[in-house]
């Protein structure tokens, strides 16, 4: 779907790259992940697969559905554009209603549905009859989202989507993501807030110094790690590594019996990363 192949990207020549020598594939059909910390290039990878930025060396480089057709994504081609949404960070809509609002900008996506629209407003708590210049910037993030999921895009990419959400509303939008979001649909959230995704992603991408630092499905890193809750002073001489928590140390160990997986704690395997302590089999 998206293949970027050794691309190089800084914002100024006398700036380090944000993005150096970088290459990734993202396939059909995951929800992905994106971690990293501020200024590693999570929402600079994202503009960059929308076209919305062009690399300075290297290709980032879009297949349409039926694999005719390989585009350059910075080309903004109407056969690339049809098939990709991005939801940035901050972003502003017109003071118009949304029935408007969806009469303008549906024709540019031909697979919209106006059925998965009103589901997701439903599914939101929103009316249908909404006016958007009397929203709150989260009832604008819920309101565009909906407008994204409905569009049905082949690649839908949301930089910090659960910021500005209320607590009832990030769960809200996971419920939303998992019942609308069909198996030939691939999803890129760029996220700070790990807890907000963890049940969602299937797909780890983890940025540090410009390169990536990890790239694997959460079933692999289940399959090599456990994620453990142990009490103060008990053994954690088999720990990669521990920090404290409220019931004594969370800990990541490596996973001796893949037949007994544990849940995925993000917050601890980004941690683990940042120190250089996951094992060689996910690097």
């Amino acid at each position: 779907m998206i293949n970027i192949d050794q691309i190089n990207f800084s914002y100024h020549r006398r700036l380090a790259p944000v993005l150096s020598n970088f290459s990734l594939t993202i396939e059909p059909g995951r929800i992905y992940g994106l971690l990293g910390k501020n200024g590693t290039g999570k929402s600079t990878l994202l503009y960059l697969m929308a076209g919305l930025l062009r690399p300075q060396q290297g290709h980032v480089q879009f297949t349409t559905e039926d694999g005719n057709l390989t585009l350059e994504a910075s080309e903004r081609r109407p056969e690339m554009l049809c098939e990709t949404f991005f939801v940035p960070e901050e972003f502003d809509l017109p003071n118009i209603p949304l029935k408007r609002y969806v009469d303008l900008n549906a024709p540019f996506y031909p697979k919209f549905s106006h059925e998965i629209l009103n589901q997701c407003l439903t599914d939101f708590e929103l009316p249908q009859n909404l006016h958007l210049g009397a929203l709150s910037m989260g009832q604008k993030k819920k309101a565009f989202m909906s407008f994204a999921l409905a569009t049905n895009c082949r690649l839908l990419l949301m930089d910090e989507p659960t910021n500005g959400l209320d607590i009832p509303s990030k769960s809200l939008f996971r419920k939303v993501v998992t019942r609308h979001l069909t198996d030939d649909h691939t999803l890129i959230i760029s996220t700070h807030q790990v807890a907000d995704v963890a049940m969602l992603i299937d797909h780890v991408l983890m940025l540090s110094e410009s390169q990536l630092l990890l790239n694997r499905p959460v079933s692999e890193i289940s399959r090599v790690l456990r994620f453990e809750e142990r009490p103060i002073g008990a053994d954690i001489s088999d720990a990669l590594y521990v920090q404290p928590s409220i019931q004594g140390n969370a800990l990541i160990t490596l996973n001796h019996c893949p037949d007994n997986e544990t849940p995925v704690n993000l917050e601890l395997l980004f941690n683990c990363a940042q120190c250089g302590k996951l094992p060689a089999e996910l690097l």
